[in-house]
């Protein structure tokens, strides 16, 4: 590669200031502001490598509406598409500008001890909405539909009604106001990250509660993910009725417990004979010309 020599040195006339002052606005500036750490190996003293700390959400894009004149602003999630049993639920939350709680985060990224205290912090100085979706709507209605049925119930039901609404993902809501989906939203905007929050320590504690009346599966731990233990029991032990009928681990757990529950698999391409009768009877006149 052939560099350009004059646009590294200074033009004629100029101080070494001026260039230093050039070079440095030349160079792009990062799009996101992140933080390497570098800690050192104590027993042979050289640097370990960096481990990248990923910015917290921020009150960024509630702000801007602000300015704008546009409030009440709420941010919205959902917990527990991807377990094979429970419900799903769905939080609103309208953070207020001046009693935001310090330390609020993408609710993955925080232990369920923070999540707790957040949770009371959260309830104790925002407007707060959370709706439940049963086992039986999910089984009705598939895990998509069903979630974004309680995240826009979540949003009216919140005490005051948003302008705005932010919500996790890249389905929009149905909502009377002005919904804006967030790929990623909750590790990118705060009141969405506050709604993710809620709905995870909420559900978190329904499956503690499902766990008293259907012992066994492990509800308590692994809140109805399909981890191994979760899949141990459920071939073991069978469905229980707050299992999800359609996700494949249980349907294969239904079909080897309760065979007779699986309606038989109709084959599209079998050869069936059937028998026609012909009533109607035609007369021949022999003595026709044919």
């Amino acid at each position: 590669m052939i560099r350009d020599k004059s646009a590294s040195k200074p033009a004629k006339g100029a101080s070494k200031k001026d260039a230093a002052k050039k070079a440095a606005s030349s160079k792009a500036a990062p799009s996101k502001a992140v933080k390497i750490v570098v800690s050192k190996d104590e027993d042979s003293g050289k640097a370990k490598k960096g481990i990248i700390a990923i910015a917290p959400p921020s009150f960024r894009r509630e702000r801007a509406l602000i300015k704008r004149g546009v409030w009440p602003v709420a941010g919205c999630d959902e917990a527990g598409r991807g377990p094979l049993a429970g419900p799903v639920v769905a939080a609103a939350v309208i953070l207020d500008p001046d009693r935001i709680p310090r330390g609020i985060d993408d609710s993955k990224r925080l232990t369920a001890e923070e999540r707790e205290k957040l949770f009371d912090k959260i309830c104790a100085t925002a407007q707060v909405s959370v709706v439940v979706a049963s086992r039986s709507r999910i089984d009705r209605d598939n895990i998509l539909r069903a979630s974004l049925w309680a995240l826009k119930r979540a949003v009216v039901a919140l005490p005051e009604q948003p302008r705005h609404v932010f919500v996790d993902g890249r389905d929009r809501l149905d909502t009377p106001c002005d919904c804006e989906a967030v790929i990623g939203g909750d590790g990118i905007v705060l009141s969405i990250a506050a709604a993710s929050i809620v709905a995870k320590v909420t559900r978190d504690r329904l499956m503690c509660a499902l766990a008293q009346d259907c012992p066994g599966y492990g509800f308590e731990q692994h809140k109805g993910y399909a981890v191994p233990e979760h899949l141990d029991a459920l071939d073991r032990l069978g469905p229980s009725v707050h299992h999800r009928s359609f996700f494949a681990p249980v349907a294969a757990a239904r079909a080897k417990h309760m065979p007779w529950t699986v309606e038989p698999v109709r084959d599209l391409f079998s050869v069936t004979e059937v028998e026609v009768q012909v009533e109607a009877q035609i007369e021949i006149d022999a003595s026709a010309n044919l």
